[in-house]
């Protein structure tokens, strides 16, 4: 048969289309999560009905330069030097099986154009919803209870939950602890020197970091304290897809458990 070599290495017209409209779907996947890799976009893919494999988002997503390498510094933010009580680890080989039984509470640092700010934030550990945050220029005590304080009127939590934290001076600090306690709550620290007692936490960070700070430029404390509260509680918790919920939305993922256990989800968010 004499046929035209085009036939051969010529892409039909329909599969041509078909290309540039996935292209198109990837694109506007990364324009509204800027730090998705391939294979949270290509389950994004498949939430809004296109069925598309991971090896044809990867290719495309290289080809068009869509797959990001962050600038990283490093800036410690614990120090476990200090006078003050040191409280056992609680959570330690513990099964969490739903909401409001433990909440875990880190610190991070974000770059500006002169020097750091810093966040602290307060997760729930059932399906790691940030549930308190602050932004500020100081690494203290108000810092991390002006995040606690948010939380607790969010979530109006049960007496007897467990608040995880590592051993830094702003969680043991006696006005940090008596919040705790006149909240009722159990205090938990982990162990000195392994990141793996909260592993949570760290993941959050890592999250937080590579999806959003190190993708644009945050110059001054006001960006921050508008950027990351829009990250946190609209990209974060609402619409980004978690592989350990089997790559659903945080709140979608607590909504789903509450009706299987017949409860109204306004339980969680008395005061969102």
């Amino acid at each position: 048969m004499n046929l035209p070599r085009s036939t051969y290495y010529n892409k039909p017209k329909n599969d041509v289309d078909d290309d540039q409209k996935l292209i198109d779907r990837i694109e506007a996947i990364i324009e509204e999560f800027s730090g998705y890799g391939y294979r949270r976009v290509t389950r994004e893919l498949h939430r809004r009905g296109d069925p598309s494999n991971s090896k044809k988002v990867l290719r495309i997503m290289r080809e068009r330069g869509l797959i990001r390498k962050p600038k990283r510094r490093w800036v410690r933010t614990t120090n476990s030097n200090h006078p003050h009580r040191i409280y056992p680890n609680l959570v330690q080989n513990l099964a969490v099986t739903g909401p409001n039984q433990v909440w875990v509470a880190d610190i991070t640092y974000i770059a500006i154009q002169y020097g750091f700010v810093y966040l602290a934030v307060i997760l729930d550990l059932f399906a790691r919803r940030a549930v308190g945050n602050a932004v500020s220029s100081n690494i203290d005590t108000t810092l991390c209870l002006e995040a606690l304080r948010m939380a607790i009127a969010h979530r109006n939590p049960p007496k007897g939950i467990i608040h995880h934290s590592d051993r830094g001076v702003q969680y043991a600090s006696h006005d940090y602890v008596e919040m705790l306690l006149k909240h009722g709550f159990r205090i938990s620290m982990a162990r000195k020197g392994n990141p793996y007692d909260n592993a949570t936490a760290e993941s959050f960070i890592k999250t937080l970091k590579t999806e959003e700070v190190y993708l644009w430029e945050y110059r001054t404390l006001a960006d921050g304290q508008i950027r990351l509260p829009f990250f946190i509680e609209e990209v974060y918790n609402r619409k980004r897809l978690h592989s350990s919920l089997g790559y659903r939305p945080l709140i979608e993922f607590e909504e789903l458990f509450m009706k299987t256990q017949n409860l109204c989800p306004t339980v969680l968010t008395a005061a969102v």
